[in-house]
């Protein structure tokens, strides 16, 4: 069989060459043959980046064009509204194109970050090639990048393909076995503005040597990539995604979509990549409403945080799920019992029991004096109104005028009975009138106002909540059915912070007492502001109409608008209130914010409570959910995923899997799939593509640590290591579990693996976890 070619060039002028069979880690490779002069090479690599660089000089020079064209108008723009004269109307479309501009100019600024990457040749209709292979008509050629750039003067033709349109698949899908029409596949490395190297595929051969389950394409750019030092952030891989990982990235699912993979599998990339691409596809209906991405700890939002910015998206809001209540920052810590009590879904009834605890009942008969004339305010007639407002079926806050009101009203008429007995016992002498007209004078009264909000005060969660986990008596009323375990559990200290956990419990809460929404008051203040103007109109219109017919002697300057008419001190505060934040902005400050995608990374982790808090943020339940199961930490994790997810949709999601682990290598992950056989034996594990050469080394746990990682420094200081250890060795410069969820590094040093384990329930799947972190070598220290 004819295997494809591969033809490496870098700019160092030295050549790869790679096996062309034999070789499970470089299916149907080649390269120019060993007989090929030194001449030849340097001549092939010197030819080929220089066309390519040549052609990225047309690309920058049409980028360049186009940020000095939107600078230009930028400028224009600002311009537009004399700052002496405002006109509201004005100045709402100097902010819309403002936004929009600077919005276009963040996108084409960071798209120079790697502009282009790759190129293809495909099969097309001679008529449809909009930029014909010289000598081969049926064959468009077709550069993929990070943004599209056409040329307008010649009917829009493209001069560079996103890598999320269409158009751009075969680039990714593309193999020897199913090669989409590609007859060769280049990738082009850059550094700046300078071609520094180019990698050739001739996929048109039949495939001497395939891996039957990974389907993995372009691999000698993938293991480029795999090979590189890790550093702080998480590089994109947006050049070498692979086809099962391309096939999720496009999923067309407007529903639950759960992506279950291994460690390494580019769970975490195949999500972000996932979020470019809606936001392309779908960017009028997300912008508005915004795209939230949840991940499991800081340090992994900060590792990703490069990612979606390189591939131009910036309108994003990150978040850990311990975050997500805003105003809320977490430092708190708690232990295993206490973190899986407060997140199971039992304390969805613990905190509607505390909620339903504020609206008590009087011990005794209370006397309130109005204008001299006493009230008497017992049990019975509290309970009343409680009962009432409790039937409304609405929040606690948004019930609090209906049980008002309902008291009032009682209250009236026991006053009435006071002031319009008839003395001769007849019928009373007040009319309906007078009682509503008491009525009235009641709901002013402060003194009463002040002893009915005892019965039915105005909560805040944040409150609620501390108010409730600080009280054994506060416990002992809300979990009334539960075992003293579960109470000593929740309870802690006055001055305890805020932990992860209680996010969840504080948009429970909120949900319970009925917050206001600040999206409905910005309308309504929206509202109020256009009925000023309309009002202000209408007095201008009389005006106008009662003017003598004498109108030609009045000055343009004198002719009065609607503005002219509101008084100055609400227009400047209408010009400071103006909300100018973005979506994401807006969406961050915003506890009902409805997102129109949601990406949850290590999705296993979340509990019960955090899973009602996500699902609330996703009313259309278009989400993507990636996680592995084996890898669940948290006490309240996900076992299941149709277990966890059938509250919210029942069976309705789409569930994708994984198969290929690019990151770790064979040697680790013998290791690694002894210990998930203990943790799920029904899970197959994830298949590794490459070997480092290096086996796992085990040392004693009291081997000089300081000495291995000596060693391992003095191979490449530009690598990273991670020593991950149990929390009884723990030291400032460790890593514990809970902090490495998602991250990845050169070399990862395990201490104390036993202790790791004791510490949890879920400690095997722990250990799974930190054993899995690296992408170079891995030494244990201890049993």
């Amino acid at each position: 069989m004819i295997a494809p070619k591969c033809c490496i060039y870098s700019s160092s002028n030295t050549f790869s060459h790679c096996s062309t069979s034999g070789n499970r880690r470089s299916p149907g490779v080649t390269t120019i043959r060993q007989s090929d002069s030194e001449s030849d090479v340097h001549n092939a690599l010197t030819t080929a980046i220089s066309q390519e660089q040549a052609y990225v000089d047309v690309l920058f020079g049409r980028l360049d064009d186009e940020v000095a064209r939107s600078n230009q108008r930028l400028s224009e723009v600002m311009k537009d509204v004399d700052p002496s004269n405002p006109d509201p109307e004005a100045l709402v479309r100097r902010e819309t194109e403002y936004h929009g501009l600077n919005e276009k100019l963040d996108r084409l600024n960071l798209a120079q970050l790697g502009l282009v990457f790759g190129r293809i040749d495909v099969e097309s209709e001679a008529e449809d090639a909009e930029n014909p292979v010289p000598g081969h008509p049926d064959l468009d050629r077709r550069y993929i990048g990070r943004m599209g750039l056409d040329v307008r003067e010649d009917n829009y033709r493209t001069l560079l393909l996103d890598w999320r349109s269409p158009m751009a698949r075969p680039f990714y899908l593309a193999t020897t076995v199913s090669p989409e029409g590609v007859h060769i596949r280049r990738h082009i490395r850059t550094r700046g503005r300078v071609v520094t190297g180019v990698d050739d595929e001739v996929l048109t051969g039949e495939m001497a040597d395939v891996i039957e389950q990974g389907g993995v394409g372009s691999e000698s750019v993938l293991h480029q990539a795999l090979e590189q030092a890790r550093s702080g952030h998480m590089r994109n891989i947006v050049e070498t995604i692979q086809r099962e990982q391309d096939e999720i990235i496009r999923d067309t699912t407007r529903g639950v979509m759960v992506v279950q993979g291994g460690p390494g599998t580019g769970k975490t990339a195949v999500a972000l990549h996932r979020v470019a691409y809606l936001l392309y596809t779908w960017r009028d209906q997300l912008a508005k409403s915004g795209v939230l991405i949840i991940g499991p700890n800081k340090t992994f939002l900060e590792y990703i945080s490069h990612v979606l910015p390189e591939l131009g998206e910036t309108g994003v809001v990150l978040s850990t799920v311990g975050e997500l209540f805003p105003g809320i920052v977490p430092t708190g810590s708690e232990d295993t019992l206490t973190r899986e009590i407060k997140g199971s879904e039992e304390m969805a009834s613990i905190l509607a029991e505390a909620v339903k605890a504020y609206q008590v009942l009087p011990e005794k008969t209370i006397v309130v004096s109005v204008d001299g004339i006493e009230i008497s305010i017992d049990e019975k007639t509290v309970a009343k109104s409680r009962t009432r407002a409790r039937r409304a079926r609405q929040s606690h806050n948004s019930a609090r005028p209906i049980f008002r009101e309902h008291l009032v009203e009682q209250l009236a008429h026991q006053m009435a009975q006071t002031i319009g007995a008839d003395p001769l016992g007849g019928k009373n002498l007040l009319s309906a009138a007078d009682i509503d007209q008491l009525h009235d004078d009641l709901l002013d009264d402060a003194a009463l106002q002040s002893v009915i909000d005892d019965f039915w005060p105005e909560l805040r969660p944040q409150d609620v909540l501390h108010d409730l986990l600080i009280s054994e008596e506060r416990i002992n009323v809300a979990a009334a059915g539960y075992d003293e375990e579960t109470k000593s559990a929740l309870l802690r200290g006055e001055l305890d912070p805020w932990a992860p956990s209680d996010a969840a419990l504080l948009d429970e809460l909120a949900l319970l007492i009925g917050l206001p929404d600040p999206e409905e008051a910005r309308e309504k203040a929206e509202a109020k502001w256009r009925e000023q103007i309309d009002d202000a109109q209408e007095v201008l219109d009389v005006l106008s109409s009662s003017q003598s017919s004498d109108i030609d002697d009045v000055t343009e300057a004198e002719v009065l608008s609607a503005f002219d008419v509101i008084d100055a001190e609400t227009l400047a505060q209408r010009q400071t209130v103006t909300d100018n934040r973005t979506t994401a902005e807006r969406a961050q400050a915003d506890h009902k914010w409805a997102y129109g995608h949601v990406i949850v990374d290590e999705a296993q982790e979340l509990s019960p409570m955090e899973w009602r808090m996500v699902f609330r943020r996703s009313p259309s339940r278009w989400m993507t959910l990636v996680g592995d199961i084996a890898q669940t930490g948290s006490p309240a994790g996900v076992d299941d995923w149709a277990e966890s997810l059938w509250p919210f949709v029942e069976k309705r999601f789409r569930h994708h899997e994984l198969t290929v682990n690019y990151r770790t290598p064979a040697e680790i992950m013998s290791v690694a799939n002894e210990l998930l056989t203990q943790i799920n034996p029904d899970i197959a594990p994830a298949m590794a593509i490459r070997e480092s050469g290096r086996e796992v080394v085990n040392l004693p746990l009291d081997a000089d640590l300081s000495a291995v990682m000596d060693s391992l420094r003095e191979e490449d200081s530009q690598r990273t290591i991670a020593v991950i250890s149990s929390r009884r060795h723990h030291e400032s410069d460790f890593y514990l579990v809970d902090d490495i969820k998602g991250l990845e590094f050169d070399h990862v040093i395990v201490v104390d693996p036993a202790g790791i384990v004791e510490e949890s329930p879920q400690g095997l799947q722990d250990l799974y976890v930190a054993v899995t972190r690296a992408t170079q070598s891995l030494t244990i220290l201890g049993e």
